[in-house]
């Protein structure tokens, strides 16, 4: 097979992903898992887990950093672009076209608007609950998460996001250090990654990151610009994602609401419709890019947003060998882990919470949605639907 059909069955492949995979972060592994490993064998089980292992080591969309890897794995780092180009286009183009639609319309206002602030209280109380059975297993990683909680909703700004990621990454490097682990596999994810070229691209790729997590606002603070400050708002976010796309919700919100790019009612709208379509959650970037700047906006936004997780991809494929075996390492992601569902709680009650639950009905609504996803295991899609349909309803009690 030559280079150029290898690479057009990357991007077709994952392009037809992008179109089918409804359900979130981890039934998109299982999508992955079904056509890359079982179908098309362009990878084996235990290469697979171990990539898996990787994605969900580093922050990020866990689910589009594997899709990455496996295109990078196929063609080298233009695979990388095109697997996520064909996962993320669908839903990119789905949510620009969504915010297009709703220009001009008086989103508070509207019943099946409030029906999608309504599935994203029941959607984050289900990403909380699911997260929290997994990731605070013990007493003192609830304790890490409950002082998170607390903490932001008493000091709930960005910068204080980033210090307790931080902080709850110190404690558990010490507090961790013998007791963490992770599950990983023997095999190595890729021979080939190890070469010396790839070891080369992946320090550049680290530098490239770290250095524009700095860069970028010392240069808005300099040279203030809207697109310098969407492209800054954006990558920050997308760099500090640990746990799932959900946790990206409290971290933008901090972003565009304050910031007066548009308004919680607009923020929370979006957020719902993000949860109605296939492909990954990030691309909820999409929808916020458009309703800042238009679609050069959507465009920018959706770029940025992911940049982070392919320039770590990139750079932690040829050295997570070596950095899997640090006891220290992998203690601090433990806390870490703890401290993000501490962090997605207190966004469940401010900005989610407070804006879309107002009447008893918005509550019984509520509730409702989060026994269909949690009890009757309906998919998100179908929730957010009924959630409109319900919110229309509502309007007339």
């Amino acid at each position: 097979m030559s280079n150029k059909t290898s690479l057009f069955e990357i991007l077709k492949v994952s392009f037809q992903l992008g179109l089918t995979s409804f359900g979130g972060p981890v039934a998109h592994l299982g999508y992955f898992h079904e056509e890359y490993v079982k179908r098309r064998k362009w990878m084996d089980e235990r290469s697979y887990a171990d990539l898996v292992a990787l994605c969900q080591f580093l922050p990020g969309p866990a689910s589009s950093q594997v899709g990455m890897g496996i295109g990078y794995m196929r063609g080298g780092v233009l695979g990388a672009i095109l697997a996520w180009l064909g996962f993320t286009l669908p839903s990119a183009l789905g949510l620009t076209l969504f915010a297009y639609l709703c220009q001009g319309l008086d989103v508070g206002g509207m019943g099946w608007i409030h029906g999608l602030k309504l599935a994203a209280v029941a959607i984050v109380a289900q990403a909380v609950w699911g997260m929290g059975k997994n990731l605070i297993p013990d007493r003192s990683r609830a304790t890490i998460a409950i002082l998170t909680c607390i903490t932001m909703l008493l000091f709930n700004s960005a910068l204080i996001q980033v210090a307790l990621i931080v902080a709850a990454g110190l404690l558990g490097s010490w507090l961790y250090k013998n007791a963490a682990s992770v599950t990983i596999s023997n095999a190595q994810i890729e021979p080939a990654a190890t070469s010396s070229n790839h070891k080369k691209l992946a320090i550049c790729c680290l530098i490239a990151f770290f250095g524009l997590l700095v860069l970028l606002p010392l240069l808005r603070s300099v040279y203030p610009s809207q697109w310098l400050a969407i492209i800054d708002s954006f990558y920050r976010s997308g760099s500090l994602v640990f746990g799932g796309g959900h946790v990206m919700l409290p971290l933008l919100e901090k972003e565009v609401v304050p910031s007066g790019w548009m308004g919680q009612e607009q923020f929370l709208a979006g957020y719902g419709a993000t949860q109605a379509i296939p492909g990954p959650l990030s691309t909820f970037a999409s929808y916020l890019g458009f309703v800042i700047h238009g679609w050069g906006g959507a465009a920018v936004a959706t770029i940025v947003i992911f940049l982070p997780a392919f320039l770590l991809v990139m750079g932690a494929l040829p050295f997570w060998e070596m950095l899997r075996k640090q006891p220290k390492v992998r203690g601090a992601l433990l806390a870490i882990n703890a401290s993000v569902v501490g962090i997605l709680l207190a966004a469940l009650y401010d900005p989610v919470w407070v804006s879309a639950v107002k009447t008893p009905g918005d509550f019984g609504l509520a509730l409702a949605l989060f026994g269909a996803l949690i009890y009757w295991k309906l998919a998100p899609w179908i929730v957010v639907i009924a959630a409109a349909g319900g919110g229309m309803l509502l309007t007339f009690i």
